[in-house]
């Protein structure tokens, strides 16, 4: 007998379970299965082989093809991980990640909230600016941004990569496309109530955005660990130094092996891993109910 169906959970889609019953149904679906297994294998490929490499000393690293390793060894890890002292760095990386995503979601929400719902006098051409500075490369961007941190001297600490953060134009839209599907009439409500434009914000906005600001999260925690050059130039390579720094000063030392390389790599792999492993289910659905919304 087949199970019975959950309450309230229908089953949706383009193919129904009474057209998989067809063979052309059933092939297609096979096809689909098939490309989406290849398509998963060249993903995950670089991946493992780069994960067994670490395991393989400098001599079995240059000689050998394949891809698994003669002999399984972490010690080789727990010294590349001392040689590294990457717990420093993976401190400083987390440091930036909260406090760019506590940016993000301040900054870019409250100049999201004024445009879409205050709209003060000359919003128009503000709006006008974000979405103009999408056109603007970053490359070139970074340079004028640059100078400003210099002549506030404000290199050598986190601040900087915060403050970065909070000026996303395409998290800001993000933003905007979300706060017009908010019913007016909370906003109204919690006006007659007597809060104030901050209050709401904090208080009923934000907490009705719980989609969009996991997004922002996502793509802020996304950029900021994968990012190298502002970080670069802003800590330097003293104590502040994030983990992608610390891997490229790692990589031009003259006494680095390919091998060691291979296992700081895995090192710098390991947090988005875990990240996306623990949180794909709530990362799915909440991108899913933006793209309805917006």
């Amino acid at each position: 007998m087949r199970k019975k169906r959950k309450a309230g959970l229908p089953r949706t889609g383009i193919i129904r379970d009474f057209d998989k019953k067809t063979i052309g149904v059933k092939l297609t679906l096979a096809v689909v299965y098939i490309i989406c297994a290849v398509i998963v294998i060249v993903s995950i490929f670089p991946i493992f082989w780069v994960f067994m490499a670490g395991f393989k000393d400098l001599r079995e690293f240059m000689t050998s093809t394949a891809i698994m390793p003669e002999v399984f060894d972490f010690v080789r890890y727990v010294r590349t991980w001392n040689q590294l002292n990457f717990l420093s760095n993976y401190i400083n990386s987390f440091y930036v990640i909260l406090g760019s995503v506590i940016s993000a979601l301040v900054f870019n929400g409250l100049l999201a909230y004024g445009l879409t719902i205050l709209k003060p006098k000359g919003h128009g051409i503000v709006n006008k600016l974000v979405i103009g500075s999408l056109l603007i490369p970053t490359t070139i961007a970074l340079v004028p941004l640059f100078i400003n941190i210099q002549n506030f001297n404000m290199g050598g600490f986190f601040t900087p990569l915060w403050l970065a953060a909070g000026a996303n134009a395409f998290q800001v839209i993000l933003f905007k496309q979300f706060f017009q599907s908010l019913p007016p009439s909370i906003l109204d409500a919690a006006k007659i109530d007597g809060c104030g434009q901050l209050s709401i914000f904090s208080r009923i906005v934000m907490p009705l955005s719980k989609p969009i600001c996991v997004v922002v999260t996502i793509f802020t925690v996304n950029g900021v660990w994968s990012d190298f050059l502002l970080p670069y130039l802003v800590l330097g390579v003293g104590r502040w130094q994030t983990v992608m720094v610390r891997l490229f000063v790692f990589s031009t030392q003259q006494t680095i092996n390919n091998d060691d390389l291979m296992r700081a790599v895995v090192f710098s792999m390991i947090p988005p891993i875990i990240f996306f492993f623990f949180f794909q289910k709530t990362l799915t659905e909440n991108i899913t109910t933006v793209g309805i919304k917006g």
